[in-house]
């Protein structure tokens, strides 16, 4: 792709010339290398030039012609050098070697010949356009161009590309033609919501808008216009024309993750000057910013000679090219169908809602989806939240590794249990009796959790979350929050964080690496991108004790056959595994809370997060049914 440089208006400061050419005093070469010398610090003062015709030319007359010749580049003369002029009775001529270095870095060389004439008063140069290039005439100027590379695209897990050019529709809005603008705006807005287009200053900017221009109010997809296209199409003022962009598969795909490809904006700019230029494409958030400079390649250059014509049209020869370097792909472990039902489940909900899949067998992370829209960032990853009831499969962990309890062994489950003053109680003010303390598991107490936390201790917390990667050191090539344990103490606290509460701060993706880890039988660090693949995943871990394990599977399988997640019974295909949780995440507020659940069926393993979207069981556990029923 082509697009013409913006000339330069800061002239630079102008670096002595380098120029090499041997001849006895006043000879040619003492001629030649004056002019050149004066070419390069844009003063000829003292130095003789002669037309074609054999006119004496003013210095400034010369200096002028070089600049208008140099175009785009006046502003950054070439390096010049010559050997000594060949002479040949009264003319000489010196090849002159040009070295340019563009405003991409790149460097232009090539020779033109200089040619000299010897009179009464010594040897003067002969002045024509082919001084500054060998093709340029009078009329004439250089131009550069930058060259574009293809950018490359992010790959999926199957190795094809997630984005591709899609067609969409660019709607623009002319305000001259708007006879109702108050219906245009209301119309075309109500219709944008179902696509999470906020619309609400385009009035203002229209009317603040020249008569004869074009305001863009929407960019969307061919297939998302479609569906609006006989309820606007017909709206005064509104126009639309069809363009081609590399988008993923839908709106929402991993958007949050993926990020976004578009224009080049003023704050890209700012921030990158000299990088960019208007009309580049680039990436916005997520692995497309992240990766922007590998998937973009590097830019390339061409040199024009231009020349405008009668008509004023400006035609164009090119003379010169670096081409651009194509990007390099960037693979990832995503799988498309996997991916595109998680955007679905998410997608239902109209609270912030993560949801996170791992493959259990290989640590590949295959969804990553947030939503509604899309979502605006990625809690998947990022989110720095309590797990609430969920991280009982972390303190269930330590529990049973230190023998202190096993599935059967009777735990009371009372209405409220104190510590150090502090008072837990159950949701729902659930009170079990003594009862196994695997029904205590799948029923979801508590206070029988707060009760064991004495026989949990702090390092059996911090051992067991360490084995399931919480807080860990791994990267998956993109931002991620690996969670923070809470420290355990004091014993209070350790009552809170055996269920979740307390200090601890999770993200989904965390939650998900944890469930892996606990139906693998081992921790391996998550994987999301593969080429270039990160430096910081740890080695796997050692494997989990392996009583323990059996012990939590059974439990974690008895939340859906006779717990809180019951509702995922009906799920067709493999069993269904997992834990739900409700986290508080307000202290003056406790009735403010997250949904969750983590576990697994077949190979694959989830956490769900629907933030301030009360009981796992009411808000995330449908999320979780919605994603494995579509699998």
């Amino acid at each position: 792709m082509l697009r013409l440089r913006a000339t330069a208006v800061t002239m630079l400061l102008l670096a002595g010339a380098s120029l090499t050419a041997c001849s006895g005093s006043n000879g040619a070469a003492d001629a030649l290398n004056a002019f050149l010398a004066g070419w390069r610090a844009g003063n000829l003062d003292g130095v003789g030039v002669v037309s074609a015709a054999g006119q004496t030319m003013a210095p400034a007359e010369v200096v002028t012609a070089i600049q208008t010749l140099s175009g785009e580049l006046k502003d950054t003369p070439p390096e010049l050098s010559a050997p000594e002029p060949a002479e040949e009775d009264t003319l000489a001529t010196g090849d002159v070697k040009v070295s340019w270095t563009l405003p991409g870095g790149h460097l232009w060389e090539y020779q033109t010949p200089v040619r000299l004439t010897r009179g009464d008063d010594g040897w003067r140069v002969i002045w024509q356009p082919a001084v500054v290039h060998p093709q340029l005439k009078d009329g004439e100027e250089l131009r550069v161009q930058r060259l574009t590379g293809t950018r490359a695209a992010i790959m999926d897990g199957t190795g094809a590309p997630i984005f591709t050019d899609r067609k969409i529709i660019v709607v623009g809005l002319h305000p001259k033609l708007a006879t109702d603008l108050d219906e245009t705006v209301a119309t075309f807005g109500a219709e944008l919501k179902q696509f999470g287009v906020d619309v609400s200053g385009l009035k203002a900017e229209v009317e603040a808008a020249e008569p004869d221009s074009e305001v863009i109010v929407a960019t969307l997809r061919d297939t998302d216009y479609e569906k609006i296209r006989a309820n606007v199409e017909n709206l005064p003022g509104l126009v639309t024309r069809q363009e081609t962009r590399m988008l993923a598969p839908t709106r929402v795909f991993a958007r949050a993750l993926l990020g976004t490809v578009g224009d080049v904006t003023k704050e890209d700019m700012d921030a990158n000057p000299g990088q960019f230029e208007i009309g580049d494409q680039v990436g916005h958030g997520g692995l497309q910013e992240r990766y922007d400079k590998q998937l973009r390649g590097t830019p390339g250059e061409a040199v024009l000679i231009t020349q405008t014509t009668p008509s004023g049209e400006p035609t164009f020869t090119e003379v010169w090219r670096a081409e651009p370097g194509a990007g390099t792909p960037v693979k990832t472990t995503l799988d498309p169908k996997i991916q595109t039902a998680a955007d679905d489940a998410v997608g239902k909900e109209t609270k912030r809602t993560a949801l996170v899949a791992i493959r259990i067998s290989d640590g590949a992370i295959v969804a990553a989806a947030n939503g509604p829209n899309g979502g605006a960032e990625n809690l998947a990853f990022t989110a720095q939240v309590p797990p609430g009831s969920t991280y009982k499969m972390v303190a269930a962990l330590g529990l049973l590794d230190a023998n202190a309890v096993g599935l059967d062994s009777p735990v009371a489950c009372p209405k409220t249990y104190t510590v150090e003053g502090r008072e837990f109680k159950n949701a729902y003010d659930l009170e079990l009796g003594t009862v196994p303390f695997r029904t205590d598991f799948a029923r979801s107490c508590n206070t029988a959790f707060a009760a064991l936390s004495s026989k949990l201790g702090a390092p059996g917390l911090a051992s067991a979350s360490a084995q399931l990667g919480i807080g860990g050191t791994w990267d998956v090539g993109a931002e991620a929050y690996t969670g923070k344990p809470s420290t355990g103490t004091p014993a209070a606290e350790l009552a809170a964080a055996s269920f979740g509460q307390g200090t601890t701060v999770v993200s989904p993706l965390a939650m998900a690496a944890a469930t892996a880890a606990v139906a693998r039988g081992s921790f391996i660090g998550p994987k999301l991108v593969v080429d270039p693949a990160p430096a910081g995943s740890p080695a796997p871990a050692a494997p989990l004790k392996e009583t323990s394990v059996a012990a939590l599977k059974a439990m974690m399988r008895e939340v859906v056959t006779n717990g809180t997640g019951t509702d995922l019974k009906s799920v067709k295909g493999d069993p269904v595994y997992g834990k739900t949780g409700t986290a508080e995440y307000d202290s003056a507020d406790p009735e403010k809370t997250h949904g969750w659940f983590v576990g697994w069926r077949g190979d694959i393993a989830v956490a769900a997060f629907v933030e301030g979207g009360g009981s796992g069981v009411g808000a995330a556990v449908p999320v979780v049914k919605s994603f494995y029923s579509a699998l």
